[in-house]
This record gives C-alpha cells, structure tokens and sequence, in this order.
C-alpha cells in the first residue's frame, strides 16, 4: 500500500519498521506534581512512571536550548532497535542530533509529517520498561 493509503483500522507505517511506542511527550507551561530538572536540557519532566499511557509532561525553562517546534507541539517516541540505520535509511530531517541524555540510551529527534517524533535506542532492552529519557 502506497504511502498516504492508509486506511482507518491501519497501523502507521512506523509499526512495519519494527517502531514500537514508548510515550507522547506533552509541552506544558504549569508547574506539575513530581517534576524533575534536566539542567542539561533546560526543561522539566514528569509523568512518566505513573501514566497508565505513557503521557509525559516537559515544562521548558524561558532559556532552554531544545528545538522551538519540541517546546510547542507534542512530541511521540519510539524505541528503535538501531538509531544510526534509522537515521541512515529513512531520510528523516533531524532537529537534535544523537546524544546519550543518560546511560544505556541514545535518542534523536526528528520531524516527520511536521511534527517532532523522539527516537530512542537502548543498550538494554530490559531498561526500556522504566525509562524516562528525553531529548
């Protein structure tokens, strides 16, 4: 089926890729329960060990250095078994380049279709369960 034939009970094309979901990062301006400071990043997670649906709340600092269009618009994520081969062979526009927020994992971030879409390769796949990485 060709690219924009997808049909309403159809999976994304990703889901073909070996793509599996790991959460929505949501931009919000309120101070939530339970946030936690990534000085790197300039911005403040929470949400992720207690969603039942993997939603993660990034509040952004007025200085952060990460991408406008992840400041606005929500982003998805996905693990990937190899990040380099996705970046190589899918022809995506990178936003952030592949770095190692934390140990065991290396993410990037894309835009596909306009939107900005984390992916994230992990050392371990026993340590994807409870990860909670962003860009």
């Amino acid at each position: 089926m060709a690219r924009g034939a997808r049909q309403e009970a159809d999976p994304p094309e990703c889901t073909r890729w070996g793509w599996r979901f790991h959460h929505l990062g949501v931009p919000t301006s309120q101070e939530r329960p339970d946030e936690r400071h990534l000085d790197q990043f300039g911005f403040s997670v929470s949400g992720f060990q207690t969603s039942t649906v993997g939603v993660e709340w990034m509040r952004f600092d007025p200085d952060s250095p990460i991408d406008p269009l992840i400041q606005q618009v929500p982003h998805l994520a996905f693990v990937v078994d190899d990040l380099h081969q996705e970046l190589a062979t899918r022809n995506l526009t990178v936003l952030t380049p592949p770095n190692q927020p934390s140990d065991g994992v290396r993410v990037a971030m894309v835009v596909i279709d306009g939107a900005p879409v984390e992916l994230l390769e992990f050392n371990d796949p026993d340590e994807q369960a409870g990860a909670d990485v962003d860009d």
